[in-house]
């Protein structure tokens, strides 16, 4: 894997910090890979713009700063319109389709997601966050699957494993049928 900087965008309450995380976890714990994230958020709570940068590679990073990610994962409309035009000229997008109204000149490969109707369905709309990681893991494939489900089994909460894991298989189910 060569050094690949990723972001995840989208609103306070949306779980953008805990995806950077078990992204995070997945890389250095279970793939033995490096990884640093770096997360951004306003003042409000809820509701504000907020983002995790996060960078993996084979060897240690030096510099823990994203750039122009390869990668961006937007949750919501607003948090694709601040990072955009950061995105590499070369990166791709991964969308939450029904919150992200896409630029009508998006001229980067796009892969979207219903991750909050996936969420949804299993009752819990607050594991869209997890969906996404499950399309991220899908549609990146960065590392393997099984790397990511272990992270969620020592990032949630217990009794909440088993609802973490059908919302990561939703969103990975998603990315397959489209890579």
């Amino acid at each position: 894997m060569k050094r690949t900087e990723i972001r995840i965008s989208g609103l306070g309450g949306q779980g953008v910090i805990l995806s950077g995380m078990i992204i995070g976890r997945a890389a250095t714990i279970y793939a033995n890979k490096h990884a640093t994230m770096i997360q951004s958020f306003g003042p409000e709570a809820r509701g504000s713009a907020c983002s995790a940068e996060l960078i993996l590679a084979e060897e240690p990073i030096l510099y823990p700063y994203v750039k122009n990610p390869s990668m961006l994962v937007a949750m919501s409309n607003e948090g694709y319109h601040k990072y955009r035009p950061q995105l590499a000229s070369d990166g791709f997008l991964m969308v939450e389709q029904d919150l992200v109204r896409l630029q009508p000149d998006e001229n980067r490969p796009v892969f979207k997601c219903p991750a909050t109707k996936l969420a949804e369905e299993l009752g819990r709309k607050i594991v869209l966050n997890i969906v996404m990681v499950g399309f991220f893991a899908s549609v990146s494939k960065l590392l393997d699957a099984d790397a990511f489900r272990e992270s969620i089994k020592a990032t949630v909460p217990e009794h909440l494993i088993d609802l973490n894991l059908k919302a990561f298989e939703q969103g990975f189910n998603c990315g397959k049928s489209q890579v």
